[in-house]
């Protein structure tokens, strides 16, 4: 995978770049500014992009819009130290296919990253189940005061099993499959179904969906 590091720290980008090289990723270049990530995306083609949220310029969410909308086909990848929900929503609803935490290990970073091969949410552990409590309050039309939940397609047994796990942070088809004793692509099919139902587009906002409108599975 090529990629492109965007932070305004050169001590990080050295660090970042010298662990992405270690492991046989290509830096194809580095930006320190929102307007440099995109003018650089746009020249050297990266099949990602590690953006900052606090830059000069032009901030990470800002420069994401501007890529999801100008080069669809490049990932952003959020590489940040905000844990703050709102930053990973907003990054989410910017483009963003993914939210890491500068607190990672080199190895467990590069291993996250290698799930946009496999069309994988890249999240830092725990991300997940932390936006689920703080945002668990449903938010959607109100009758006498009373929220009322969007009510998407009914999920079918299995829909909701998957669903119940990617709440729990289980977010890797082959965690999923493994959990639930079947092959990956039987978990692809069934997440497929739970996108085209919620009318989301990757499983981060699966869990975004369940979270902002109190969505949850029947329990047995």
């Amino acid at each position: 995978m090529r990629v492109l590091i965007a932070d305004d720290h050169p001590l990080f980008r050295a660090g970042l770049r010298s662990v992405l090289e270690a492991r046989g990723l290509e830096v194809v270049g580095e930006a320190e500014t929102g307007w440099q990530a995109v003018e650089l995306s746009t020249r050297l083609e990266p099949d990602i992009v590690l953006m900052d949220l606090a830059m000069p310029d032009l901030g990470g969410l800002a420069a994401t819009r501007l890529l999801s909308v100008q080069q669809p086909r490049v990932k952003v990848v959020v590489l940040t130290a905000s844990d703050d929900e709102a930053d990973v929503f907003e990054a989410i609803k910017s483009g963003a296919q993914g939210y890491l935490l500068k607190d990672l290990s080199g190895t467990d970073f590069v291993h996250l990253l290698a799930g946009l091969a496999r069309d994988e949410p890249v999240l830092s552990p725990g991300i997940a189940r932390r936006v689920l409590g703080e945002l668990g309050r449903p938010r959607g039309p109100t009758v006498r005061g009373t929220v009322v939940a969007s009510q998407p397609e009914p999920l079918t047994g299995r829909e909701q099993e998957v669903l119940h796990l990617l709440i729990q942070g289980v977010t890797t088809t082959q965690e999923l499959a493994a959990r639930l004793v079947v092959t990956d692509n039987t978990i692809k099919f069934h997440l497929r179904n739970i996108l085209d139902k919620l009318h989301v587009h990757n499983r981060a906002e699966v869990v975004a969906y369940a979270s902002r409108y109190g969505l949850r599975p029947p329990r047995g």
